[in-house]
């Protein structure tokens, strides 16, 4: 199992979003962990909870923009806490494109991700 302990394990689990290897992204990830995305009704967004949920969405994510990407990526892993920065692109079925800014805010445990919460720039699809 993967722990994050460095910025070089964030990037191979980024590296993992953008081969769309769900299995390989949920080994970062604690069984009962939280993730709040970046669009919901809630002041967190939406939230999903448990590792199986979350993969569900992950999957979603893709088949909604099979060539979503998370790219121009930095990272920061400090105790418990990490921080991704990067720029999400895809293009939905019809054709719109999401070009965004965002970060992510992790909190793990024992190099687990118990918590992730995303952030991203509020921007128009681009034709």
């Amino acid at each position: 199992m993967p722990r994050i302990t460095t910025p070089n394990d964030l990037a191979d689990l980024f590296d993992a979003f953008n081969r769309h290897d769900v299995a390989a992204i949920m080994a970062f990830f604690d069984e009962n962990c939280v993730f709040d995305t970046v669009a919901g009704p809630e002041v967190h967004g939406t939230r999903i909870e448990g590792s199986d949920a979350i993969a569900k969405a992950f999957e979603g994510v893709w088949t909604a923009m099979p060539d979503a990407r998370w790219d121009h990526r930095d990272h920061l892993v400090q105790g418990d806490r990490a921080v991704s920065e990067w720029t999400f692109s895809g293009t939905a079925a019809d054709g719109s494109r999401i070009e965004a800014q965002g970060a992510d805010l992790f909190r793990l445990k024992d190099g687990q991700i118990v918590h992730k919460q995303a952030l991203r720039k509020q921007r128009p699809p681009l034709a």
